[in-house]
C-alpha cells in the first residue's frame, strides 16, 4: 500500500467524519489504521454501505459499528466515508494516524486473541439467522475472522511502516515486525 486512503478523500467527504475526537474514545475492535470509530448509534448502516470495511459489534455489545479492514482502494474509502455520512452521531473518525502508536499497533495485535473471542460471540448472535441483516453481518463476521487469521498481519506491519516512517512502503521495502 504505497498511497495515503485519507488523502483520497474530497473536502466534501470528510465533512462526514467528526473532527478532533479528543473527546471520542476510540472503540477496541477497530482495526489500527487512519479509519475508526467511537461509540455509533446501532442503526446498522455502516455494512450497507461499506461491507467490506464496517462490521458490529455482538448484540451483547449494543451492535455499535467498527471499521474491521482499512480501506484498501479508493472505493473502498468512499464507502467508509458514505457510512460515516449515514451514521448520525458522528462517531467516524479520520485521524488515526495521530490515534494510533507504534506501541498501541503491537499491542492491539499482541492482544488479538480477545478480538477472535468477541468475533465468536458475534457469530454466534447473528449466526442465529432470522433476517437478511444477521446473515450480512454473520458474514462479516466470517470475513473478519479470516482477515485476523490471514492477511491483518501484513496490512498491520504496513501501518506500522507508516506510523514510523510517515508514508506508506513502496513494494519490495522491508516492514517492521508486529
Amino acid at each position: 500500500m504505497a498511497w495515503d486512503p485519507v488523502a483520497e478523500l474530497t473536502d466534501e467527504e470528510r465533512k462526514s467524519f467528526r473532527r478532533g475526537g479528543e473527546d471520542s474514545a476510540r472503540l477496541w475492535l477497530n482495526v489500527p489504521g487512519p479509519f475508526w470509530t467511537g461509540e455509533t448509534d446501532n442503526c446498522w448502516t455502516g455494512r450497507m454501505e461499506a461491507p467490506a470495511n464496517v462490521l458490529y459489534t455482538a448484540e451483547s455489545a449494543y451492535c455499535t459499528e467498527y471499521v474491521f479492514r482499512q480501506p484498501r482502494d479508493p472505493a473502498e474509502v468512499r464507502a467508509v466515508a458514505e457510512a460515516a455520512w449515514a451514521e448520525p452521531i458522528g462517531e467516524y473518525h479520520c485521524d488515526g494516524d495521530l490515534r494510533w502508536t507504534p506501541a498501541e499497533v503491537r499491542a492491539w495485535w499482541a492482544d488479538r486473541g480477545r478480538v477472535a473471542l468477541h468475533l465468536a460471540e458475534s457469530l454466534a448472535d447473528f449466526g442465529k439467522g432470522g433476517s437478511v441483516a444477521d446473515a450480512d453481518a454473520a458474514a462479516g463476521v466470517r470475513d473478519f475472522q479470516a482477515y485476523l487469521d490471514g492477511g491483518l498481519a501484513v496490512d498491520l506491519r504496513a501501518y506500522l511502516f507508516r506510523l514510523e516512517e510517515g508514508r506508506y512502503p513502496e513494494a519490495g521495502e522491508r516492514l517492521p515486525q508486529l
